[in-house]
């Protein structure tokens, strides 16, 4: 039997760059080697409290650059969040074992009390909960991770050994950190520090047009150039290398290397052959997503053959955790 693997992905915001070499062209991968659950997580989202409309239209949009990146329903379960109650129930059941102390002590949650303090609401503390839900539901032995949702993955290994104990039982494994190794790229953003992300303003997106990605790239960050053969890249120009090397041909990433170190390079030219080969990658993508975004029966099957896969397997363990707890119908 394939190994279990599941990972969620919040509702907000476009795919960019970084998130297509970095974890998605391994979810590719695992959907071929693992039995895989991916979810759009939209429940997490309402702690934001978005707009009805800017809600599902979210979801709709996350949910068509998956698919046109590559993540296929015939290879691995695809589902939204929200249409498995199952993980609402156990949600609940678990926040009964899980201790306003040790969520307080949550980086997101400390992090998320700075960011918006007109807004720390309960759904904020007790958001790893969820995110155990998410995950005990399938009992996957795999969760790939970034640094920064580590910590939720200890509190949900925490909640699943606080459950078996308490109520005599080994409903629920517990998961480990899916390990991508070496392969995992981490790709920089147009501003010259830090990684591409969705919020920092430094992103090439996959919905992006071929007038807006060569716009982007012009803007980005340089220098006056090199003052000596073979000296040291500032980091704004490593990041613009790092991204060259991601999507263009080894000849010509060697090209303008030679051409830094030995102070004869054009950064127009640099970014111009950046920006034409992003556009080798991201607009056939582009392409398909303005494809299956506008059709909605196939998006509608693929959310309700999902919702199904999901739920027989939310019922399963929901049946096992129901009786472990000693609820029980008359």
């Amino acid at each position: 039997m394939k190994e279990i693997v599941l990972s969620g992905i919040r509702s907000t915001g476009h795919l960019h760059l970084g998130n297509y070499f970095g974890a998605l062209r391994n979810f590719i991968t695992m959907q071929a080697e693992h039995r895989c659950y991916f979810f759009i997580a939209d429940l997490h989202s309402l702690t934001t409290h978005p707009k009805p409309d800017d809600f599902h239209g979210n979801v709709h949009r996350v949910l068509t650059e998956y698919l046109a990146a590559g993540l296929d329903p015939e290879m691995a379960t695809i589902f939204v969040q929200s249409d498995i109650p199952e993980v609402a129930e156990l949600y609940v059941l678990l926040n009964m074992i899980a201790y306003k102390g040790e969520l307080e002590r949550t980086a997101s949650f400390k992090d998320k009390v700075r960011k918006q303090e007109d807004n720390v609401n309960a759904g904020l503390l007790t958001y790893p909960v969820l995110m155990a839900a998410d995950i005990l539901i399938h009992r996957p032995a795999k969760v790939p991770v970034g640094k920064d949702q580590e910590q939720h993955l200890e509190i949900t290994r925490t909640l699943a050994r606080r459950f078996n104990r308490l109520y005599d039982t080994d409903v629920f494994p517990e998961p480990t950190a899916f390990n991508f190794g070496s392969e995992l790229v981490k790709i920089p953003g147009l501003d010259g520090a830090g990684k591409m992300g969705k919020s920092e303003g430094n992103g090439i997106f996959l919905a992006d047009d071929e007038k807006t990605i060569h716009k982007k790239v012009m803007r980005a960050v340089t220098d006056s150039g090199p003052t000596a053969p073979n000296s040291e890249m500032p980091d704004p120009i490593k990041n613009i290398f790092t991204l060259l090397q991601v999507v263009s041909a080894p000849d010509v990433v060697a090209h303008f290397r030679a051409a830094y170190n030995n102070c004869t390079i054009r950064y127009g030219d640099l970014k111009k052959q950046l920006a034409e080969d992003i556009c080798k990658v991201t607009l056939p993508i582009r392409a398909r997503i303005q494809e299956i975004g506008a059709d909605a029966g196939y998006l509608r099957k693929v959310t309700q053959r999902g919702a199904a896969q999901a739920r027989e397997s939310a019922q399963a363990t929901l049946k096992e955790v129901r009786k472990a707890v000693g609820i029980r119908e008359f």
